[in-house]
């Protein structure tokens, strides 16, 4: 008898999770150039695509794997203020590196850029990034 009672709030709870999930996916951005979207927003969840450390004229930052973060981190930056979200709302990252080796060296940035919190993240050693980068990074956030 309990359980008859349960499930309507249980069901009742879930409902807004169920709805974000019925909404369409909108591609944000994109050109005829790159065969993806830079984001992708479905319900209140954006999905940004891996973003290289490269500055506005598409080269990669000078310094290393530190300036290739740094710069692919505010690339994300940028594209979550664009699309009405923040750091501060990032869920997930994932980090591919050219060399696994350079795991601390890349994270003495990382962390610099979510001092409010650490979202979930995975990291994994990878070869042949595209334009030679050494770091490619990829998130996940909300959207109010």
């Amino acid at each position: 008898m309990r359980a008859l009672f349960v499930l309507p709030l249980l069901l009742g709870a879930l409902a807004p999770a169920l709805t974000a999930q019925d909404k369409s996916p909108v591609y944000i951005g994109g050109s005829a150039a790159m065969p993806f979207s830079p984001a992708v927003k479905v319900g209140n969840i954006l999905y940004l695509s891996g973003q290289l450390g490269t500055d506005s004229t598409g080269k990669l930052a000078p310094g290393g794997i530190e300036g290739e973060t740094r710069q692919a981190l505010t690339n994300i930056k940028k594209l979550l203020e664009a699309n009405g979200s923040s750091m501060d709302r990032v869920v997930k990252c994932l980090v591919m590196l050219a060399d696994i080796g350079e795991w601390a060296r890349m994270n003495t940035v990382y962390v610099t850029f979510f001092p409010n919190h650490r979202p979930a993240r995975s990291a994994f050693g990878a070869t042949g990034l595209a334009l030679g980068g050494r770091l490619e990074i990829e998130c996940i956030a909300t959207v109010p």
